[in-house]
């Protein structure tokens, strides 16, 4: 469903979210490391998340990265950071211009799935994402 720097970014997210409430930053060695990402992809990753402002990032002795303070971030924020808004606004079968007006021959069977995605994705915050992850046995990398 999501490209593999997309898959990636939202592990690094909740990774994050998941350390929050440390005083320091977390490093970039830490992160890939947590994750089971290669250090050099991680840092591409990481650059994508802080440009697209939902990541913060300090250089120097004690530096790393944190989310945004004064920001929630969503699931939708990370997908559309990386991957743009495609998934949630595009066509299946990649045409420009189809809508309800001038629909593609899967578009209404497709439009209640898309609607129900973008919902889920933009009312999953990366807090509640955390909480899961308190909560529950789950795990960012396979077992």
């Amino acid at each position: 469903m999501f490209s593999k720097t997309c898959e990636y970014a939202i592990k690094v997210m909740i990774y994050i979210s998941s350390i929050e409430g440390r005083n320091d930053k977390v490093g970039l060695d830490e992160i890939a490391n947590a994750i089971d990402s290669p250090k050099a992809f991680t840092a591409k990753i990481l650059q994508q998340l802080v440009r697209a402002k939902i990541l913060d990032s300090m250089r120097g002795r004690s530096g790393g990265f944190s989310l945004p303070s004064a920001k929630q971030v969503c699931f939708s924020d990370i997908i559309i950071a990386i991957d743009g808004d495609k998934l949630l606004k595009g066509c299946v079968l990649g045409f420009r211009a189809c809508s309800d007006e001038s629909p593609c021959p899967i578009h209404h069977k497709f439009k209640p799935i898309r609607q129900s995605m973008t919902q889920t994705f933009e009312s999953t915050s990366l807090e509640e994402l955390k909480g899961i992850m308190e909560q529950n046995e789950v795990y960012l990398v396979e077992p």
